[in-house]
């Protein structure tokens, strides 16, 4: 079949921090925006693949599973083949979903890797007297209030905790395993203990496929899309949205974001690289 000049290949950014969020305002993101993005591509009859763009650490583990979801929906209902293209950092959830696609091309100098799972809290029971300041809770079960930050963890809640951790972790290494062919006992003993990896580490590792460019990701997803090196691009994304993904994915190499995310943080379970 001779290609439509109308063929191409969609591009998707994911840029920065990886959250559930559901904003009807195009410069603002969210896992469920960038699933739909993919969802809405992914059916139309003139994209014959999806390139990610991807700069980010990554995020909580059901933001980062709702894209993963997405990807697995263009490549097996649509039958459209997904490439990534990493960019500074692609890690931990950032790799988890680079790991669900087709091809993955990376940098020499991309970090990535970050195979694994964090659960971060923290203890201001010594600031809370410092102040005078002390809560009372009341509550239904012993570990309705697991995380607070007005106490010491309990062992028992320690170890609850790390067999959350742990089932996140398996599903982790399940994703890779599958993705990139590698054994799940090689991926625990020799590659997935957390560690970042340069792009030219991961392809020794087999964690990504060709070191490039996004012209590289382009030429490499419209062979597989079967229309050929160099396609059309579709870029289906408002400018707004574009300028904002950007800052907010820059401003995290140098700690742009820390204070919000300092004040709203809560303890919760990620798929995240915690040096970006």
């Amino acid at each position: 079949m001779v290609p439509s000049s109308k063929d191409a290949v969609a591009i998707v950014p994911v840029y920065g921090g990886i959250y559930q969020g559901n904003s009807p305002h195009s410069w603002e993101k969210g896992s469920g925006q960038i699933a739909r993005k993919i969802d809405k591509l992914a059916a139309r009859k003139e994209v014959k693949a999806i390139l990610l763009d991807i700069n980010s650490p990554g995020g909580t583990v059901s933001a980062v599973q709702e894209i993963n979801a997405a990807i697995a929906r263009a490549r097996d209902t649509h039958k459209k083949p997904v490439v990534a293209v990493m960019g500074d950092v692609a890690a931990s959830g950032g790799y988890y979903i680079a790991a669900a696609c087709d091809r993955i091309v990376a940098h020499p100098g991309t970090i990535t890797g970050s195979i694994g799972v964090i659960f971060s809290g923290a203890n201001v029971e010594g600031l809370m007297k410092k102040i005078g300041y002390k809560p009372e809770v009341i509550k239904s079960g012993k570990f309705k209030d697991i995380g607070s930050m007005s106490r010491d963890m309990t062992p028992e809640e320690r170890r609850l905790l790390q067999a959350m951790i742990d089932d996140s972790y398996d599903q982790f290494v399940a994703v890779v395993s599958t993705g990139r062919n590698i054994p799940a006992d090689k991926l625990r003993s020799e590659i997935a203990d957390g560690r970042i990896y340069t792009g030219r580490q991961a392809l020794e590792a087999r964690l990504v496929d060709v070191l490039g460019d996004t012209q590289t990701a382009l030429d490499i997803a419209g062979e597989l899309g079967k229309i050929g090196k160099n396609p059309r691009v579709i870029r289906d994304t408002d400018p707004f949205s574009s300028i904002f993904s950007l800052l907010d994915s820059k401003l995290g190499l140098f700690g742009g974001g820390k204070v919000t995310e300092m004040i709203t943080d809560h303890p919760r379970l990620e798929y995240r690289w915690q040096g970006f």
